[in-house]
């Protein structure tokens, strides 16, 4: 039997991975079998430039810290070596590294996880991993708005034409008065005139 010293270090190290687990906006369960220990350090870091942490963790650890931490649905995952990825801050990073991985590496398996707060199954995470990223998002929806704004400006323009060609006068917006004398002044000569 397990010596009560151990069994505290357990709880300890449950009690962490689960306040841990709860900050996540992404955990990944992994399937790292077949896996040189290069590739898994060339991952590692690439999973540290993203943001996130990478660890091996026994399968009932991971079990209880995710039970502690309330999460329901990934039970089945915990099957065979398991490596836990989870960041705190942007998931679509991380899972885009850990995508480009599993791309890479044949015998690399994602085998599920949970996104703000949602559980997901692997072919889930891999529809979010291929999305372009925020910012390519955020360039596309820009573009398309100035291109709107730009055929606007092309057809009120081609609407100014068309009048001028048809000899309409196209209302140009006069100039403001400067000061209060200038719009008196002319109404002055006109009253002496009557």
């Amino acid at each position: 039997m397990a010596s009560e010293k151990v069994l505290n270090q357990k709880k300890e190290e449950v009690t962490k991975l689960a306040s841990e687990l709860k900050e996540a906006s992404l955990i990944l369960l992994t399937d790292y079998r077949g896996i040189t220990v290069d590739a898994v350090t060339k991952l590692r870091t690439e999973i540290r430039n993203a943001n996130a942490e990478y660890k091996v963790i026994k399968n009932n650890i991971t079990s209880r810290a995710l039970k502690e931490a309330g999460i329901e649905g990934l039970e089945d995952k915990l099957e065979g070596p398991t490596a836990v990825i989870f960041s705190k801050g942007d998931y679509l990073e991380p899972a885009k590294t850990i995508y480009k991985f599993t791309k890479d590496n044949d015998f690399y398996k994602i085998k599920g996880g949970v996104i703000e707060g949602k559980v997901m199954s692997a072919e889930e995470i891999i529809t979010i991993a291929k999305l372009p990223s925020r910012e390519t998002l955020l360039s596309m929806l820009a573009g398309a708005l100035l291109a709107n704004i730009q055929k606007v400006a092309v057809a009120l323009d081609q609407v100014r034409i068309q009048k001028e060609e048809q000899g309409e006068k196209v209302a140009v917006a006069e100039p403001v008065a400067e000061s209060a004398n200038e719009t008196t002044e002319p109404k002055a000569e006109a009253e002496a005139e009557a």
